[in-house]
């Protein structure tokens, strides 16, 4: 071929025509080299978090932690990416969770401290200790040593209103942003939560993506009225969906530092007064309608809200969690053998040992 390039070009044509070939060939491999390393560092959808949150105005602070945030979780996000995605545009498989992963907070007051909030530490919180963290209204010496330094005074107002509920889930949020895990899992002080379940469900999500799941109380969106101040449409109606805070919910820690600039350091507050509507309606609305990321919905939540007479004895395994209360004048508890009902009212104790009958505590009731 040279010979014959040769013959009609000369040997000077030839030369230069070689060198452009190479030159040529090398650019083409350059350029394949780097849309393949932009596909697979870019491309994936928790990499561009930053860039696409709302531009709302946030301090210093904010920023410094948002990107100090970003830094722990982006070598999980390339090592999952690299190790574990079949094709450039495959789904991505989760990555592993430990139950050390998960940030689970309960939200408590003063009052229910003897009742409810012992009753959680006899049961499901020893399967939980160091994941698990108390969030109430007022220092309490003994239960912070029952918790081993798990209770935590938020400052917040006591009582169930919708103000003092915000403060409290603003104080929960920003406490799992610092926690450095993987997942934001809160839930009531009525509620049993089956940690084991817990932990198999988030390993079937990834934290590195968006996810918002829970269950919600009611059967369709929620309708509400608020002010556009950009478009200048006073009461105009949007719609939603949210997840119980009585159920529980679960958000990953991709879509919490989305939410960072809406709702970190305290703002979550602001907009909870915004809407004039509870804690766990505020978060539905910062992540369902600002954020548009929709509420995955998980059926083995339950609240007090639903009949937990109706739950079989045969699936308690499967649920992630409980509750009780009244509805109407009947008590709303689950029906399981074991202690008396005078013994145990909420039939937590119950559920505990039906499920971990191996425990010690249970094997001596």
């Amino acid at each position: 071929m040279r010979w014959f390039l040769n013959k009609i070009f000369g040997w000077s044509s030839v030369s230069r025509l070689m060198k452009v070939g190479k030159i040529m060939l090398f650019a083409i491999s350059l350029l394949y080299v780097t849309v393949v390393v932009y596909q697979n560092v870019f491309g994936y959808k928790m990499l561009d978090t930053i860039n696409n949150v709302p531009s709302i105005e946030s301090n210093n602070q904010q920023q410094r932690l948002l990107k100090h945030h970003m830094l722990n979780i982006t070598g999980d996000i390339y090592s999952a990416y690299h190790v574990e995605r079949t094709s450039v545009t495959a789904t991505p498989k989760p990555t592993t969770i430990n139950l050390s992963d998960i940030f689970i907070t309960v939200k408590t007051t003063k009052m229910y401290h003897d009742t409810r909030l012992a009753l959680l530490i006899k049961t499901w919180f020893q399967l939980a200790k160091e994941q698990t963290f108390f969030f109430t209204d007022a220092d309490d010496i003994f239960y912070q040593r029952k918790t081993n330094g798990h209770l935590v005074n938020t400052n917040c107002s006591m009582g169930h209103f919708r103000k003092a509920l915000c403060c409290k889930m603003s104080v929960e949020y920003d406490t799992f942003l610092e926690s450095g895990k993987k997942w934001f899992c809160h839930f009531d002080d009525d509620n049993y939560v089956n940690v084991h379940k817990l932990l198999d469900l988030l390993k079937d999500y990834s934290p590195t993506v968006d996810w918002y799941l829970g269950k919600p109380s009611i059967a369709s969106p929620l309708e509400i009225f608020i002010d556009n101040v950009e478009s200048k449409s006073m009461h105009k109606k949007i719609s939603f969906v949210f997840a119980t805070g009585g159920a529980g919910f679960c958000i990953s820690r991709a879509l919490a530092l989305k939410m960072m600039p809406i709702a970190g350091n305290g703002k979550f507050i602001n907009i909870g007064d915004k809407i004039g509507l509870p804690d766990d309606v505020t978060m539905g609305y910062i992540i369902e309608y600002l954020l548009n990321v929709p509420l995955t919905i998980i059926d083995t939540f339950h609240s007090h809200l639903e009949p937990m007479e109706f739950l079989r004895k045969d699936t308690f395994k499967d649920q992630v969690s409980f509750s009780y209360g009244q509805i109407k004048n009947d008590k709303n508890i689950l029906n399981i053998d074991g202690l008396d009902n005078i013994s145990d009212p909420t039939r937590f104790y119950s559920l505990h040992c039906h499920l971990f009958p191996h425990l010690s505590s249970c094997s001596k009731s």
